[in-house]
Protein backbone atom coordinates (compact mmCIF):
# COMPACT_ATOMS: atom_id res chain seq x y z
CA UNK A 1 0.00 0.00 0.00
CA UNK A 2 1.36 3.41 -0.96
CA UNK A 3 1.41 6.04 1.76
CA UNK A 4 -1.81 8.03 2.04
CA UNK A 5 -1.48 11.68 1.04
CA UNK A 6 -5.01 12.93 1.56
CA UNK A 7 -4.09 15.87 3.79
CA UNK A 8 -0.68 16.54 2.22
CA UNK A 9 0.71 16.80 5.77
CA UNK A 10 2.78 13.81 6.93
CA UNK A 11 1.56 13.61 10.55
CA UNK A 12 -2.12 13.84 9.64
CA UNK A 13 -1.74 11.38 6.76
CA UNK A 14 0.17 8.93 8.99
CA UNK A 15 -2.72 8.93 11.49
CA UNK A 16 -5.22 8.20 8.70
CA UNK A 17 -3.04 5.39 7.41
CA UNK A 18 -2.52 3.80 10.83
CA UNK A 19 -6.01 4.33 12.27
CA UNK A 20 -9.05 3.17 10.26
CA UNK A 21 -11.42 4.99 12.64
CA UNK A 22 -9.55 8.25 11.91
CA UNK A 23 -9.98 7.61 8.18
CA UNK A 24 -13.70 7.03 8.71
CA UNK A 25 -14.02 10.27 10.70
CA UNK A 26 -12.12 12.17 8.00
CA UNK A 27 -14.68 10.94 5.49
CA UNK A 28 -17.50 12.00 7.81
CA UNK A 29 -16.04 15.51 8.03
CA UNK A 30 -15.59 15.75 4.24
CA UNK A 31 -18.46 18.08 3.38
CA UNK A 32 -18.62 21.82 2.78
CA UNK A 33 -14.88 22.22 3.42
CA UNK A 34 -11.73 21.34 1.46
CA UNK A 35 -10.99 17.62 1.70
CA UNK A 36 -7.53 18.20 3.18
CA UNK A 37 -9.11 20.16 6.05
CA UNK A 38 -11.69 17.41 6.59
CA UNK A 39 -9.16 14.59 6.63
CA UNK A 40 -6.87 16.71 8.83
CA UNK A 41 -9.63 16.89 11.46
CA UNK A 42 -8.79 13.57 13.16
CA UNK A 43 -5.18 14.71 13.78
CA UNK A 44 -6.45 17.91 15.43
CA UNK A 45 -8.71 15.84 17.69
CA UNK A 46 -5.93 13.33 18.44
CA UNK A 47 -3.52 16.12 19.36
CA UNK A 48 -6.10 17.64 21.73
CA UNK A 49 -7.19 14.45 23.52
CA UNK A 50 -3.96 12.47 23.31
CA UNK A 51 -5.04 9.79 20.86
CA UNK A 52 -7.79 8.72 18.51
CA UNK A 53 -10.00 5.92 19.75
CA UNK A 54 -13.72 5.34 19.15
CA UNK A 55 -14.47 4.43 22.79
CA UNK A 56 -12.65 7.48 24.17
CA UNK A 57 -14.48 9.81 21.77
CA UNK A 58 -17.86 8.17 22.38
CA UNK A 59 -17.42 8.54 26.16
CA UNK A 60 -16.15 12.14 26.03
CA UNK A 61 -18.36 14.77 27.65
CA UNK A 62 -20.34 16.21 24.67
CA UNK A 63 -19.85 19.86 25.70
CA UNK A 64 -16.13 19.39 26.26
CA UNK A 65 -15.78 17.50 22.98
CA UNK A 66 -17.61 20.27 21.10
CA UNK A 67 -15.33 22.84 22.74
CA UNK A 68 -12.15 21.00 21.74
CA UNK A 69 -13.46 20.58 18.18
CA UNK A 70 -14.13 24.34 18.07
CA UNK A 71 -10.64 25.39 19.20
CA UNK A 72 -8.69 27.26 16.56
CA UNK A 73 -8.01 25.75 14.13
CA UNK A 74 -11.44 24.13 14.29
CA UNK A 75 -12.00 20.66 12.85
CA UNK A 76 -14.72 21.97 10.51
CA UNK A 77 -16.50 25.19 9.62
CA UNK A 78 -19.43 23.81 11.68
CA UNK A 79 -17.46 22.39 14.62
CA UNK A 80 -20.36 22.01 17.05
CA UNK A 81 -22.63 20.00 14.78
CA UNK A 82 -19.68 17.98 13.47
CA UNK A 83 -18.55 17.18 17.02
CA UNK A 84 -21.98 15.64 17.61
CA UNK A 85 -21.70 13.62 14.38
CA UNK A 86 -18.21 12.39 15.25
CA UNK A 87 -19.43 11.25 18.68
CA UNK A 88 -22.50 9.58 17.15
CA UNK A 89 -20.25 7.73 14.69
CA UNK A 90 -17.89 6.72 17.50
CA UNK A 91 -20.85 5.39 19.51
CA UNK A 92 -22.02 3.20 16.61
CA UNK A 93 -18.49 1.84 16.10
CA UNK A 94 -18.33 1.01 19.83
CA UNK A 95 -21.85 -0.45 20.10
CA UNK A 96 -22.07 -2.36 16.84
CA UNK A 97 -18.44 -3.10 15.97
CA UNK A 98 -16.73 -3.46 19.35
CA UNK A 99 -14.83 -0.19 18.88
CA UNK A 100 -13.04 -1.55 15.79
CA UNK A 101 -13.79 0.34 12.57
CA UNK A 102 -12.18 -2.44 10.51
CA UNK A 103 -15.02 -4.73 11.61
CA UNK A 104 -17.09 -2.88 8.99
CA UNK A 105 -15.13 -4.66 6.27
CA UNK A 106 -12.80 -7.32 7.72
CA UNK A 107 -15.21 -10.25 8.11
CA UNK A 108 -15.19 -11.36 4.48
CA UNK A 109 -18.28 -9.33 3.58
CA UNK A 110 -18.88 -8.47 -0.07
CA UNK A 111 -18.47 -4.96 -1.43
CA UNK A 112 -22.27 -4.61 -1.45
CA UNK A 113 -22.44 -5.60 2.23
CA UNK A 114 -19.68 -3.18 3.20
CA UNK A 115 -21.49 -0.43 1.26
CA UNK A 116 -24.74 -1.23 3.11
CA UNK A 117 -22.91 -1.06 6.47
CA UNK A 118 -21.29 2.25 5.57
CA UNK A 119 -24.63 3.75 4.50
CA UNK A 120 -26.07 2.78 7.90
CA UNK A 121 -23.48 4.93 9.72
CA UNK A 122 -24.45 8.38 11.00
CA UNK A 123 -23.52 11.04 8.44
CA UNK A 124 -22.95 8.57 5.59
CA UNK A 125 -25.34 8.72 2.66
CA UNK A 126 -25.13 6.78 -0.60
CA UNK A 127 -22.45 8.96 -2.23
CA UNK A 128 -20.21 9.27 0.84
CA UNK A 129 -20.43 5.49 1.42
CA UNK A 130 -19.47 4.77 -2.20
CA UNK A 131 -16.54 7.19 -2.06
CA UNK A 132 -15.29 5.64 1.19
CA UNK A 133 -15.60 2.13 -0.25
CA UNK A 134 -13.57 3.31 -3.27
CA UNK A 135 -10.99 4.85 -0.93
CA UNK A 136 -10.70 1.55 0.94
CA UNK A 137 -10.23 -0.36 -2.32
CA UNK A 138 -7.96 2.05 -4.17
CA UNK A 139 -5.67 3.15 -1.35
CA UNK A 140 -6.23 1.17 1.85
CA UNK A 141 -5.80 -2.35 0.55
CA UNK A 142 -9.37 -3.36 1.45
CA UNK A 143 -10.84 -5.07 -1.60
CA UNK A 144 -13.94 -7.10 -0.75
CA UNK A 145 -15.48 -9.08 -3.60
CA UNK A 146 -17.38 -6.72 -5.90
CA UNK A 147 -16.11 -3.53 -4.27
CA UNK A 148 -15.58 -1.68 -7.56
CA UNK A 149 -19.15 -2.38 -8.71
CA UNK A 150 -20.55 -1.45 -5.29
CA UNK A 151 -18.59 1.83 -5.34
CA UNK A 152 -20.04 2.71 -8.74
CA UNK A 153 -18.15 5.28 -10.80
CA UNK A 154 -15.93 6.06 -7.78
CA UNK A 155 -14.52 2.53 -7.97
CA UNK A 156 -13.37 2.81 -11.57
CA UNK A 157 -9.62 2.73 -12.14
CA UNK A 158 -7.92 5.78 -13.63
CA UNK A 159 -10.46 8.36 -12.46
CA UNK A 160 -9.96 11.58 -10.52
CA UNK A 161 -13.43 12.01 -9.05
CA UNK A 162 -13.01 11.95 -5.27
CA UNK A 163 -10.69 11.66 -2.28
CA UNK A 164 -10.34 7.97 -3.24
CA UNK A 165 -8.16 9.14 -6.15
CA UNK A 166 -5.88 11.57 -4.26
CA UNK A 167 -2.37 10.13 -4.20
CA UNK A 168 -0.31 13.33 -4.38
CA UNK A 169 -0.61 17.07 -5.00
CA UNK A 170 -1.15 16.56 -8.75
CA UNK A 171 -4.03 14.12 -8.35
CA UNK A 172 -5.54 16.41 -5.70
CA UNK A 173 -5.67 19.19 -8.31
CA UNK A 174 -7.27 16.82 -10.85
CA UNK A 175 -9.96 15.87 -8.33
CA UNK A 176 -10.56 19.56 -7.56
CA UNK A 177 -10.94 20.30 -11.28
CA UNK A 178 -13.40 17.43 -11.69
CA UNK A 179 -15.50 18.63 -8.74
CA UNK A 180 -15.48 22.18 -10.10
CA UNK A 181 -16.68 20.94 -13.51
CA UNK A 182 -19.46 18.89 -11.89
CA UNK A 183 -20.66 21.89 -9.84
CA UNK A 184 -20.66 24.09 -12.95
CA UNK A 185 -22.59 21.47 -14.93
CA UNK A 186 -25.13 21.08 -12.13
CA UNK A 187 -25.55 24.84 -11.90
CA UNK A 188 -26.03 25.12 -15.68
CA UNK A 189 -28.62 22.33 -15.63
CA UNK A 190 -30.45 24.00 -12.76
CA UNK A 191 -30.44 27.36 -14.59
CA UNK A 192 -32.00 25.75 -17.69
CA UNK A 193 -34.72 23.99 -15.64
Amino acid sequence: MAKLQLVQEPGADALLEANPFALLVGMLLDQQIPMEVAFGGPKKIADRIGGFDAATIADYDPDEFAALCSQTPAIHRFPGSMAKRVQALAQVIVDEYGGDATALWSDGASGADVLRRLKALPGFGEQKAKIFLALLGKQYGVTPTGWRAAAGDYGKAGTHMSVADVKDAGSLQKVRSYKKEMKAAAKATKAKG
